[in-house]
């Protein structure tokens, strides 16, 4: 297995020379920094990167590429106002936040909101410099697409989790911070107030999905990523929607380590929900999660990590 940068047209020029298609996974991952200096490598290393992947595919003739993005770009998730309908919240308030008030607030009314299944037509509305880069990632495989008459699928996928995550990195993800805790001895570390909601998908799920994007973009005009039409985009998720208050005491119960912690913490760029809708990728590209989470947060206790 060759390792190289992505952002190196030569390498990258060799390594497509000869394939059908490109399962494109490579990123720098996280939120980032709240005083984004680190932005230039986010959007070197994520835009620059694809930029460079997509130039050797034109010079190779390659017309076929699953992309990994990510639920990130949609910023916050589906939610209705009870009196003025479907809303998209703004920003959360830092004051808000620091006084413990979590949960978004109608911006026509100010009403509590009722979040709901967010779906692949929802406007983008990144809130962070990682997130900026994977919208701009799609931009990017839907434009070389279209030029090339290339088929091409993005999968959205939420927050993976399962055996060979890293460990002891910011950039791993909730359930591996929880688990790095664990194996020290100390309580997972839960922030907010463990009420947001999130869509946890095992990585064997998500190794499935890119199989049958893979298999949908040697189909026929018209199907998933359809020939010259740009880039067809689905949410990779469970369809079983957790609380990360319920991930936590699940992984601590089932590891013996000690219960976790609420902290009122919380992260600049976070969102509050985000849950997906499961029903495109299950229609089109017949992927559905086999892995609920009280099974595979049960595994992911005990699995190994890197």
């Amino acid at each position: 297995m060759a390792v190289a940068d992505l952002r190196e047209p030569g390498p990258v020029a060799a390594a497509v020379a000869g394939v059908d298609a490109v399962v494109h996974q490579a990123a720098m991952v996280g939120l980032g920094s709240a005083d984004m200096s680190d932005l230039p490598e986010y959007v070197g290393c994520n835009d620059l990167g694809t930029a460079v992947l997509l130039a050797a595919l034109v010079r190779a003739g390659v017309r076929r590429l699953v992309l990994a993005s990510s639920m990130v770009i949609y910023g916050e998730g589906a939610y209705r106002c009870p009196h003025c309908g479907p809303v998209r919240p703004r920003p959360r308030d830092p004051a808000d936040l620091v006084a413990g008030r979590f949960e978004p607030r109608c911006p026509a009314c100010a009403a509590a909101l009722v979040p709901g299944l967010v779906a692949e037509d929802a406007p983008p509305d990144p809130r962070n410099g990682y997130a900026a880069t994977k919208l701009a990632q799609e931009q990017l495989v839907s434009v070389w697409a279209q030029a090339t008459g290339a088929r091409a699928v993005a999968l959205r996928y939420h927050n993976v989790y399962g055996p060979g995550m890293p460990r002891d990195t910011p950039y791993c993800g909730v359930a591996a911070i929880f688990r790095s805790a664990l194996a020290r001895g100390e309580p997972p570390r839960v922030f907010e107030d463990g009420a947001q909601r999130r869509d946890f998908v095992h990585v064997s799920d998500v190794a499935r999905a890119n199989l049958a994007a893979l298999a949908a973009t040697a189909g026929g005009a018209g199907g998933a990523g359809g020939a010259g039409t740009g880039l067809a985009a689905y949410n990779i998720c469970s369809g079983h929607p957790a609380t990360v208050g319920e991930l936590a005491a699940t992984i601590a119960a089932a590891a013996g380590g000690p219960a976790p912690v609420v902290t009122g913490e919380f992260r600049a760029g976070d969102v509050r929900h985000v849950v997906a809708a499961p029903d495109r990728a299950a229609r089109e590209l017949g992927f559905v999660a086999r892995v609920a989470p009280a099974e595979g947060f049960g595994e992911f206790a005990t699995a190994a990590l890197r």
